[in-house]
């Protein structure tokens, strides 16, 4: 057998961080495999430090904090591009998430990516996928400690997936706050969920699947303690589940459950978990579930693997939305490439690394700037805006969408940069730099005809962006465009920059 040369092997990581528990999984790339080597799971109760106003208390930021300083330990060594890390319920509602994500580069030096909802059951769904003996159809239930997904799909591709905002943490605190075990309590927790359930379980129901999977904390917790209860195949049904709520009521409090296979630190928020899946069954008519040890964290994995080329998955984003706006695409596609080259030119005298995202996120940006046209003419570029920050837009996290947002909202008009919202995976210079170079972009384009431009080059000294061309008489020749680019000159000076051509 040949030897594998320790350099081919390439370490990973990815943590999940969730609204009841952080997650860690290490894997190691050897050739075409993807092995897991160690599992890491710490109980932090983050949703539970969530006030009324949405603020992380210092209580529940400190217990987040100690684990990452925990994780970090493990991760040594590591490189940046080999690690993610994913926050998901609880950080997307924080207020102050901000506070703690800086705080956490301290415990942990990777970014952390604010991920959707309807991301995070996008990856949820590819991690079961690739941990699961294919099937023609399947369905993917994960019930979390602040949100639900559920997704329906057909080998490696979601193809309906939502989610909700119901967890096992925050329907303790609404339906079981006082600790009591009553099926008062049970049935105003399932009746809560159904009525989230009832705008999309016809659908799910209409589309049907082949396997139903749970995967994640709670459904493992609910299985675990069926078998204990002596249903030994861990099948889970409608009729098992409606026996577990008999045996919990049997029970006064939270406190006093005793059963075989449930843990101290799932017992608290078990039940909520028990009457959320109750009303899933109920509400999608699932016959029966399986569990599945594929989650987010094995989605987040098996997608930095680049046999799964994550870019590709953004692309056809980008593409579709494209589409569904009528983008011109011709007009786009030609912006984005001038955008590229103008990148090209200068990104050693920016420090941008060829390889970078950052001339992804250009050209998407680029594809994209005029989505909002879809709308008006009139201030379109605060359409895109408004349209890339709230679209869903699967295979981008939080942040690289108001990356994207921010660059359809600068492209044009004046250059209100007190407005720029502030990033923690992204230095602020350069996103500014991506403005720049798009504005630039756009506007020797404005012309919108299939007239090939002359070869532009673009370069920096002393921070006077400079845009040159070897034909000395183009702009004489282009009238209009000399205007556009003095307009454009103005603009800049306003804000601070130098632009001469």
């Amino acid at each position: 057998m040949p030897q594998i040369v320790e350099k081919d092997v390439r370490h990973i990581a990815a943590i999940d961080l969730g609204s009841n528990s952080f997650h860690m999984v290490v894997a190691k790339v050897v050739g075409s495999d993807l092995q897991l080597v160690s599992r890491h799971k710490q109980r932090v109760r983050l949703a539970a430090g969530l006030d009324e106003e949405l603020n992380l208390s210092h209580a529940a930021m400190e217990r987040g904090l100690e684990c990452l300083a925990m994780f970090s330990e493990r991760l040594q060594g590591f490189e940046t591009s080999n690690v993610r890390i994913a926050a998901t319920h609880t950080l997307r509602r924080a207020n102050n998430a901000h506070l703690f994500i800086q705080r956490a580069k301290e415990a942990l030096p990777f970014p952390i990516e604010i991920i959707s909802g309807e991301e995070e059951a996008r990856l949820i769904y590819l991690g079961v996928a690739h941990t699961q003996v294919e099937s023609n159809s399947k369905l993917v239930v994960d019930i979390g400690g602040g949100s639900t997904e559920m997704i329906i799909g057909h080998e490696f591709e979601p193809g309906l997936l939502n989610s909700k905002q119901m967890g096992c943490v925050s329907f303790t605190e609404q339906f079981f706050n006082n600790g009591k075990l009553s099926r008062k309590n049970f049935s105003k927790a399932m009746l809560a969920a159904e009525q989230k359930l009832e705008t999309i379980a016809s659908k799910y129901r209409k589309k049907g699947w082949d396997i139903a999977l749970g995967s994640s904390g709670t459904i493992k917790a609910i299985q675990e303690v069926l078998i204990g209860l002596g249903y030994d195949d861990g099948l889970i049904t409608s009729k098992r589940l409606g026996k577990l709520v008999d045996n919990l009521c049997e029970f006064d409090v939270i406190d006093d459950i005793e059963l075989i296979g449930l843990t101290d630190d799932r017992k608290p928020v078990f039940a909520a978990g028990v009457a959320i899946l109750c009303a899933i069954f109920q509400s999608l008519k699932i016959t029966q579930m399986f569990f599945s040890d594929g989650a987010l964290r094995e989605g987040l994995l098996y997608e930095m693997e680049e046999r799964f080329a994550r870019s590709d998955i953004r692309m056809r984003t980008t593409e579709n939305l494209a589409k569904k706006h009528l983008v011109d695409i011709e007009h786009a596609a030609r912006v984005k490439g001038h955008a590229k080259e103008l990148l090209s030119d200068v990104q050693s005298d920016l420090g941008i690394k060829k390889k970078s995202e950052l001339f992804d996120l250009l050209e998407w940006a680029a594809l994209l700037h005029e989505v909002g046209l879809s709308i008006s003419l009139r201030g379109f570029h605060r359409h895109s805006f408004y349209i890339l920050q709230h679209s869903t837009l699967p295979g981008f996290n939080r942040e690289q969408q108001l990356v994207l947002a921010t660059l359809a909202r600068f492209q044009r008009k004046s250059l209100k940069l007190n407005e720029l919202p502030e990033f923690n995976l992204y230095k602020q210079s350069d996103i500014v730099n991506l403005i720049k170079v798009l504005r630039l972009a756009i506007v020797v384009n404005g012309q919108r005809n299939d007239d090939p431009l002359p070869d532009l080059k673009l370069s920096i000294k002393d921070n006077e962006w400079r845009l040159t061309c070897r034909d000395g008489d183009w702009l004489e020749q282009n009238k209009l465009l000399d205007a556009d680019l003095q307009e454009e000159q103005l603009r800049w000076e306003s804000a601070g920059w130098k632009l001469t051509f």
